[in-house]
């Protein structure tokens, strides 16, 4: 009888590894639950040897650079689930997508895949040999389903993870191009007229010796701090170049981008950075439920795809791009290990909305924390749609309000003292 080797969690969330003999995957599986284990990798004897590694010695076809995009990531992932619950192999359900994969990055890593699972490799472990492809938490959840013998369930729940996340990017991306959009527009006509129109008033103005409004002074300086920005001065009614004053201004701007650069590479400035990106106003509302959704849905997807609650913090834990949040995680992971409750810390964590908070130790109580998580994602999703929906609706007529109160203020300083230069000609 074949011999797996397996590895499992037991009730203190220690890991355990070792053999057993069984006639399948899922028999095997079933023997390492009756043991009181919980199996998070289970694999024959013989893949397990030095020999089976081998295809990771091999020079590979594709030098991994850029990943995949989110959207090509899912589509494969549905049609995996799809193949598999369909009945057909791993192997052959790869070489049909490979097949059909348009030339790039995705289908030369298909290629590899199929090679490795070919070889001897469980599909998890090709895959991990491409991580910025499939990055831990995808690995992690084809190893759960391998495990289990569910790895089509997995990959269909993996596929509207991956699709419930593209969904909220895109959604978030469309309501950035108004407001992009406008600001640009905005911005080339404040800085035409600033560079063209003023230069040209401020002359007349001055050859007329006319006295200069507050507003029409604010304006001509503006004007003129602009020219020195981008290296023009005025000489003799003329605008000349002058490099040095171009030179400083990239200088400054090259100064600035270096130090939010090195600042993101420090923990101090990282944490602050990250502090200042949750407590925005109006915004920061949205990036904080934005990270708590994240998280939330990871989690959920990972416990009830079968994986360890402590595997799947530590996945969560690397998938999170907040330090704060991350070391929220670190916390409840310490706290799970030493028999504690999850909720506790994440209400002290303050990153979490006291509902939260009490939906988890609902799920904790009843033993439905992946329902409870998901619940929790659902409802945040809808939360953050209407908030980037609402915030929208407040960016247009903001826009339209700013941009019309500076051209016209702009408008009303060339006017006020033209008005003036008029009245004055036509009494003469």
């Amino acid at each position: 009888m074949p011999v797996y080797v397996y590895k499992a969690v037991d009730s203190r969330a220690q890991e355990v590894t070792d053999e057993v003999e069984a006639a399948s995957t899922e028999e095997a599986s079933n023997i390492i639950k009756s043991m009181g284990y919980f199996p998070t990798e289970i694999k024959p004897k013989s893949a397990a040897r030095p020999a089976a590694a081998a295809p990771e010695a091999k020079k590979k076809s594709f030098t991994i650079g850029s990943g995949v995009r989110s959207r090509d990531l899912a589509q494969f992932t549905t049609q995996v689930s799809i193949l598999i619950d369909a009945g057909l192999p791993i192997v052959r359900s790869l070489q049909i997508l490979e097949t059909q994969a348009r030339p790039g990055v995705l289908k030369n890593v298909l290629m590899d895949v199929t090679e490795d699972v070919e070889g001897g490799s469980s599909l998890s472990e090709a895959m991990a040999r491409h991580p910025k492809v499939f990055n831990s938490l995808y690995v992690n959840l084809v190893r759960a389903g391998e495990a289990g013998g569910v790895l089509d369930t997995i990959m269909d729940r993996l596929a509207k993870f991956l699709e419930q996340g593209q969904k909220i990017r895109d959604k978030v991306k469309g309501a950035m191009v108004y407001p992009i959009v406008i600001g640009s527009i905005a911005f080339i006509i404040v800085s035409a007229l600033m560079i063209f129109v003023v230069p040209k008033f401020e002359n007349v103005f001055e050859q007329q010796n006319l006295e200069m409004p507050p507003i029409t002074q604010a304006v001509m300086g503006a004007s003129r701090w602009s020219l020195a920005r981008i290296g023009l001065v005025r000489v003799d009614d003329e605008l000349n170049l002058h490099p040095a004053n171009l030179l400083i201004t990239f200088a400054v701007i090259a100064a600035v981008i270096a130090g939010i650069v090195v600042l993101k590479r420090t923990s101090g400035g990282r944490r602050g950075l990250d502090w200042a990106k949750i407590n925005m106003p109006i915004i920061g509302p949205v990036t904080r439920k934005s990270i708590v959704t994240r998280f939330c849905r990871t989690l959920g997807t990972l416990v009830a795809s079968g994986v360890s609650l402590l595997e799947a913090l530590s996945i969560c834990r690397g998938s999170i791009d907040n330090v704060l949040l991350a070391d929220a995680i670190d916390t409840v992971h310490d706290s799970i290990r030493e028999g504690e409750s999850v909720a506790d810390p994440l209400r002290a964590s303050g990153m979490f909305d006291e509902i939260v908070v009490n939906m988890v130790a609902v799920g904790e109580e009843t033993g439905e924390l992946d329902k409870m998580l998901l619940k929790v994602a659902d409802s945040y999703d809808d939360e953050v749609d209407a908030a980037v929906t609402n915030l929208v609706r407040l960016m247009e007529p903001l826009f339209i309000v700013v941009m019309g109160v500076t051209v016209g203020g702009i408008v009303i300083a060339l006017f006020m003292p033209l008005t003036k230069l008029l009245g004055m000609v036509g009494q003469q």
